[in-house]
């Protein structure tokens, strides 16, 4: 498996991520990256994330290569009832090698032990399998089905609930 480490968003990482982002099998996924995705949109989305003081949004880096490959979100922090939500994404040509299992099970450590959660939650395309599947390899359970959860290109779609 790819070694891999998580690190906070640099200026410098937007070329990366444009060229994973732009792709659309990844973007089809996520709710916040227009496609098509622009250069442009990579710079504004780490200059916002920089700015933001109530979530943690790290890369997913290649060791050898220092190469930005996805990215892990905590948001929605809610430190009164100690929970929060993980969203992330992952550069289509790393699918399927274990850099999102480890990338998660990475961060849910950084949630428990730091930031002193006691629930991670997070939501995945019913069709959207690997999803699925990531979060259950990291012991995530699937709690229900939530109807109409995203609105996106022009239709509802239905979504998991992990935890």
């Amino acid at each position: 498996m790819t070694k891999i480490k998580l690190r906070k968003l640099k200026e410098s990482d937007a070329e990366d991520m444009y060229t994973h982002v732009k792709e659309k099998e990844v973007s089809r996924w996520m709710l916040r990256i227009p496609h098509p995705y622009k250069l442009s949109d990579a710079k504004q989305f780490i200059q916002k994330v920089q700015e933001r003081k109530n979530e943690y949004t790290f890369g997913i880096v290649l060791q050898e290569t220092n190469e930005l490959v996805g990215v892990l979100t905590l948001r929605n922090i809610d430190n009164t009832h100690k929970n929060v939500e993980l969203a992330y994404w992952l550069g289509k040509q790393f699918w399927n090698q274990g850099i999102m299992t480890e990338a998660i099970k990475q961060i849910v450590s950084f949630a428990k032990n730091k930031l002193k959660m006691h629930r991670i939650y997070a939501t995945a395309f019913e069709t959207n399998k690997a999803s699925q599947r990531v979060l259950e390899k990291n012991g995530f359970v699937k709690e229900g089905l939530i109807r109409d959860k995203f609105f996106k290109d022009n239709k509802w779609h239905n979504a998991y609930l992990y935890a």
